[in-house]
């Protein structure tokens, strides 16, 4: 029995292995096939398209980018241009797909030089601005991505800007190697954003964008790296693309690209970049990116040995679609179309066809043929921003439900058996309607060095496509005011941006005011020359980003210009008296992020309190009132710390934090000291006990500096004494309560504007002392932790800097902190000393800006401080 039972043990865990085997063999079958999401997309092509949208607006109006020869350039078109293909140095054809103002550059937006923008090929210049607006266009600000596992895959191939290396250029030596290398088009990118993941340039000649895409996704599957740029540029510098092709005939003499046509005759060069941002879809979904489309497969391969160098292989094109296919795990038929490489030519359209044909043109429903159509025919052939180009396309079209029309054919070219398998030509735009599955299409790129891509493109899933714009989700939402932020590096390139969001509010009407404000504070890097366009309807924002972009003043637009280094940021928190009944319950109802911390500090006060936060703010019938310590210290804690929190989420955090007096718990908190429990715990069982001294005494405020002040209450020794130094011209008081009565009246007397606080008890004097007892015990299951934000304490004893150890802050610091005379203004000091020049008061009401600017004034050496507050009393509205 016993080898039997071993046997069965063992076999057992035989069993558990294999299975254990099987679901990591899936687990790596599923990470290798992940989709990859894009997020983010940016480009540029004839026909003055600056975006995506762009793009699409030309395709789906069937317009067409083909145009003149550039005449900023320098070429002289009446010796380039002869209709005679043989004679040497000319060119038959004038026109092409040209990008404007592709010399325009900002090189000190990326702290590029002069001289060495001037040595840069074009080509680097538009991947700088593309990549930065793919990330912008996805919620991301690209400073933050500054040492992360980034990759850049770039498309890219040798024009002739510049001269020979061995030529040199006057003033231009040292820069021209970097400027003009294909491999730094990827690396200047790397370098200048600090990304650290794979940099590769990719030189498949028109396929390299297409490729450079495929490389990204496998990397990001790989765990090369986190988030990858993609994509391909090409500018032509020269004439000589057209020159060496005319040579060949190989190109369009009316310069159009006509796919798949009767009456194709040749290519047509163009120009143009596109970069695309890609993220594993787990990752993207994590993130809370918006999924614009996912890339289920790509694939590879060469033509080897075909009917010769240049010439396109039929197999070889057919063979990269059943891989891409298999990548994906996908049949032909779930595929609805294709965007392909459609160059114009005789010869290789047919065989692009046939391939097609042969692929997803069998066994298909006969209702629903693979449609066919080629970006060429709008933009002619950017070379290698070509792939790129028609992913861009396809993701809009499969996001807009169309499919758009191919320009130019006057009929189907009779070189190709049509009737061969289910492949139509999309002459006409046609709508792209929900079938019960996703809409799919494949995207070819074929190199003239006969390496070829495909890709297949897939609508993003439910859920996370529903934004439109590129931008994620807001979780601040509001009826009230709203301030739009806008920045830049210049006064004229602000101006410039209200005009380009002027004009996206034109091309997205659907987007809400607080979407907007969102996506520019939540996905922006923000610049030293600022705007803020406050407003509550659209309208408004529209009204004061005209007057913006115009440079004329208007009542709803602020601006400013950050000068030096920035300071560092406080979140300062006040203690009593900032108070007042409904406090943050319209915050609540339009901040989500602000609602959900507040309940989390409800939960954690209910099992010290008996009462429940919201109903107290709420005023709810039977809840407790704001004439009670034990109410109102814990009711102001929770507000301040959920102010914190959403400060936070909007991008500002805090460098240090300050406290006055019960202040000093939120502080604790918000820097890592107090878990949210122990917070709870101090504030609400501590302001119970001082219950136990009301009654007995009292607190004042005297327009005094502190010495003023001592002096002041010196005949009252032993039953008056300074509670609290705010500023140079504001103390706080505290004492027997029948001394403070004639301190006031003294004061009348002598035209000091004394004013009584309205508490009965005497915090910060000897008063505390009867609590020392009850609090060590109340107090004692606390647990401080190591501060991870600077901690700035106002407990006398405990000035001069950051408290290096904040593991002390007991139930002892806490008896501390409510016993011994609050320096507030030492504290300020001590964080002016260290460099903070924006304080931001959080609380139901701002008390102590006032003091925060004078002891800021007051203070040697200061650069301009910044004192904000967060609620405003009258109405509750955020600031």
């Amino acid at each position: 029995m016993k080898d039997v039972d071993k046997l069965r043990s063992y076999l057992r865990r035989a069993v558990d292995d294999a299975q254990a085997l099987r679901e990591r063999v899936r687990e790596l079958e599923d990470s290798a096939r992940e989709p990859i999401a894009i997020v983010g997309m940016a480009c540029r092509y004839p026909g003055e398209v600056r975006a995506p949208e762009d793009l699409w607006r030309l395709v789906s109006e069937g317009g067409d980018a083909i145009g003149d020869f550039p005449t900023d350039r320098g070429w002289d078109t009446e010796k380039l241009l002869d209709p005679d293909p043989d004679r040497p140095g000319t060119s038959y054809v004038a026109k092409g797909g040209f990008l404007s103002g592709a010399a325009e550059f900002d090189p000190a937006f990326f702290g590029i030089g002069p001289r060495e923008a001037t040595a840069m090929d074009p080509q680097q210049r538009l991947l700088l601005e593309t990549s930065w607006e793919a990330f912008e266009r996805a919620g991301i600000d690209p400073a933050a991505l500054r040492g992360s596992r980034t990759g850049v895959f770039i498309g890219a191939m040798t024009q002739d800007y510049g001269p020979h290396l061995h030529d040199g250029a006057a003033g231009f030596d040292g820069y021209l190697l970097t400027g003009n290398t294909a491999s730094v088009a990827s690396g200047r990118v790397a370098y200048t954003f600090g990304f650290e993941g794979p940099a590769v340039t990719v030189d498949t000649a028109c396929s390299s964008s297409l490729v450079s895409m495929h490389m990204a996704a496998q990397a990001l599957r790989n765990g090369e790296c986190s988030l990858a740029l993609a994509g391909g540029v090409a500018v032509m510098a020269t004439p000589g693309m057209f020159v060496e092709f005319s040579r060949q005939r190989g190109l369009a003499a009316d310069g159009r690209c006509k796919a798949f046509a009767e009456a194709a005759d040749g290519t047509a060069w163009a120009e143009g970049a596109g970069l695309l941002l890609l993220e594993r879809l787990s990752d993207a979904r994590r993130h809370g990116h918006e999924v614009l489309a996912v890339v289920r497969g790509s694939a590879v391969n060469q033509d080897g040995a075909s009917n010769g160098l240049t010439a396109p292989n039929g197999l070889s094109q057919e063979h990269v679609i059943r891989q891409a296919l298999a990548g994906a795990g996908l049949s032909a038929r779930d595929v609805d179309a294709v965007e392909a490489h459609g160059t114009g030519t005789a010869l290789g359209d047919p065989i692009e066809a046939e391939a097609l044909l042969a692929t997803y043109g069998q066994d298909r429903p006969e209702d629903q043929p693979l449609w066919l159509g080629s970006l060429k025919s709008n933009v002619g052939h950017t070379q290698a921003a070509a792939g790129v180009g028609g992913v861009i396309k396809m993701v809009m079209a499969l996001r807009n439900g169309v499919l758009p029309k191919t320009l130019h054919v006057d009929a189907p070219s009779s070189h190709v058996d049509w009737a061969a398998g289910g492949v139509e030509l999309l002459t006409e735009s046609r709508s792209w309607p929900e079938t019960g599955r996703p809409r799919r299409a494949g995207v070819s790129s074929f190199g003239v060095s006969g390496t070829n891509a495909h890709l297949i493109v897939e609508q993003a899933p439910e859920g996370d496509g529903a934004t439109g714009g590129g931008q994620s989700q807001p979780v601040v939402s509001t009826d009230g005011t709203l301030p739009w932020v806008v920045s830049a590096k210049s006064d004229g390139a602000l101006r410039d941006q209200a005009r380009r969001l002027l004009d996206h509010l034109d091309q997205q009407p659907q987007v809400t005011p607080a979407e907007v404000g969102h996506a520019l504070v939540a996905g922006r890097s923000v610049f030293d020359h600022r705007a803020v366009v406050v407003g509550r309807e659209p309208a408004d924002f529209r009204g004061g980003l005209a007057a913006l972009a115009a440079g004329e003043p208007s009542p709803r637009v602020v601006t400013g210009t950050v000068a030096g280094e920035r300071g560092k940021t406080v979140f300062v928190f006040p203690g009593q008296g900032s108070q007042w009944v409904g406090m943050g319950v319209g915050l609540m109802a339009t901040s989500p992020v602000f609602a959900e911390h507040l309940a989390a500090c409800a939960a954690a006060l209910e099992p010290f309190t008996g009462w429940n936060l919201i109903d107290v703010l709420s005023g709810v019938e039977g809840a407790p009132g704001f004439d009670r310590v034990d109410v109102v210290q814990p009711a102001l804690w929770a507000v301040m710390v959920s102010l914190a929190r959403l400060w936070e989420h909007l991008g500002v955090v805090p460098d240090a934090v300050v406290g006055h007096s019960q202040g000093e718990i939120a502080a604790a908190h918000v820097a890592g000291v107090l878990s949210l429990e122990d917070a709870a715990r101090v504030v609400a069982l501590r302001s119970q006990a001082i219950t136990d001294i009301a009654g007995r005494g009292g607190m004042v405020s005297v327009p005094l500096p502190a010495a003023g002040a001592a002096e002041l209450i010196a005949r009252w020794a032993g039953r008056v004494a300074v509670a609290a130094v705010n500023g140079p011209s504001s103390t706080v008081v505290a004492g027997d309560a029948d001394a403070l009565t004639e301190l006031v009246a003294h004061c009348e007397g002598e035209g000091i504007r004394a004013r009584r606080i309205p508490v009965d008890y005497a915090s910060h004097t000897w008063h505390v002392e009867a609590l020392r007892d009850r609090l060590a015990e109340l107090l004692a299951p606390v647990e401080p932790r190591q501060a991870t934000v600077a901690f700035y304490s106002t407990v006398t004893g405990h000035l001069g800097g950051p408290m290096t150890d904040t593991t002390v802050m007991n139930a002892q610091y806490w008896y501390e902190n409510l016993a011994t005379p609050v320096d507030f203004q030492g504290a300020t000091r001590s964080l002016l000393d260290d460099g903070h020049t924006l304080f931001v008061e959080a609380s139901p009401h701002p008390v102590l800006t006032h003091p925060l600017q004078e002891t800021a004034e007051e203070h040697a050496g200061t650069a301009e401080v910044t004192v904000t507050g967060t609620l405003r009393r009258d109405d509750d509205t955020w600031q």
